[in-house]
């Protein structure tokens, strides 16, 4: 970025630099690191606004350690971990910002947040939506076509065995969506209209009418297990569907199955999955998320041909990282000019006195 552009850049963005001071605005940017790293413009407004550091820790920590690394910021740009909780809040100085570089809040106690005064965004999920939707299909063609695995023979010089890659076609097989939202009903779309699959959706969250209007005939949980020969999940994890799908779960569904999974790795018990793979149950799994993610390369579901991880990359396209990056950004500024940012997920804290008057 030339001199001239930088200027008019924090000229546009920049809040009262006065009361920036006054508050001794401290900016962490916490184990996001495609943040800032293709669009510089994004890290150059944050540090208008006040110190910016970038901190990169345990994905489990928590607790009175977490606070402790991150006193004094009062603004924090989150990642999917580690986990802003209960203790967390109790030992935090005044945090007036929680902004998710992403569409999930799993890892922050809501409730904690609120009693603090800390208000906690999250990017619309309209801009993470094509980025996560083209890359559970890319996932779901890699295993039901095993593009990965024919490739690494070619690589080796093994041409020969072209044979041994026999895949499936999506057109006319059943596809069953479970969370039909934002995401889900775009994966519903292409599948529908671009490949000629049958979907059926499952969202308790939903009603059937909903569910119809996004290109699905809804179905029980049950019934989606029993008829799918395609499942992608595209849920948010709650205390409600941790591990929805275990060993009772997989024990409903056809056999040779295929399973994409861009939305939470805790949604999958993976010792189930395990089991089912072992079983020949499961014909092949697609996963930007893992349980216990970030896994090491002795993790056990890497030992089978039929699985294709990715490190949680679903997002990773210019257009989104440069849209997730703007909503932030716009957070941090709008806190500090005493504005209401976009996307506040605990509008109760928006009732005390910190941010009444606003």
């Amino acid at each position: 970025m030339s001199e001239k552009i930088l200027k008019i850049t924090l000229k546009r963005y920049s809040v009262n630099k006065e009361r920036a001071v006054e508050m001794g605005v401290k900016i962490a940017i916490v184990n996001s690191s495609s943040f800032g790293k293709h669009f510089p413009e994004h890290i150059e407004r944050l540090k208008a606004l006040g110190q910016v550091d970038r901190f990169e820790l345990p994905h489990d920590m928590r607790g009175k350690a977490l606070a402790e690394k991150l006193m004094g910021y009062s603004i924090i740009i989150a990642s999917v971990k580690p986990y802003y909780d209960r203790e967390f809040f109790e030992y935090k100085d005044e945090t007036l910002l929680i902004a998710r570089h992403g569409i999930g809040y799993d890892a922050i106690d809501i409730e904690s947040a609120t009693k603090k005064g800390t208000i906690v965004t999250i990017v619309e999920g309209i801009v993470e939506r094509e980025a996560v939707a083209e890359n559970a299909v890319a996932l779901l063609l890699d295993v039901m076509r095993k593009v990965r695995e024919a490739s690494i023979k070619v690589k080796e010089g093994k041409w020969h065995e072209r044979a041994n890659f026999i895949g499936y076609e999506i057109k006319g097989k059943t596809a069953g969506i479970i969370g039909i939202g934002n995401i889900g009903s775009r994966v519903a779309e292409i599948l529908k209209y671009g490949f000629g699959a049958e979907v059926i959706a499952y969202d308790p969250n939903l009603s059937k009418e909903e569910i119809i209007k996004r290109e699905a005939r809804p179905v029980s949980l049950e019934e989606l297990l029993r008829s799918s020969d395609i499942i992608s999940l595209n849920a948010s994890l709650n205390e409600r569907n941790y591990h929805m799908l275990s060993y009772k779960e997989f024990s409903m569904m056809k056999n040779n199955v295929f399973i994409v999974n861009t939305a939470r790795g805790e949604l999958i018990d993976t010792e189930a999955l395990i089991k089912a793979l072992r079983e020949g149950k499961v014909a092949g799994v697609g996963l930007d998320v893992v349980e216990g993610e970030p896994i090491d390369e002795n993790h056990p579901l890497l030992k089978f041909d039929n699985v294709v991880i990715t490190p949680h990359t679903s997002a990773y396209t210019y257009e989104c990282l440069k849209g997730m990056g703007d909503k932030v950004v716009s957070d941090a500024e709008k806190v500090l000019r005493g504005e209401i940012p976009d996307g506040v997920v605990n509008k109760e804290v928006l009732e005390g006195e910190k941010w009444k008057k606003i």
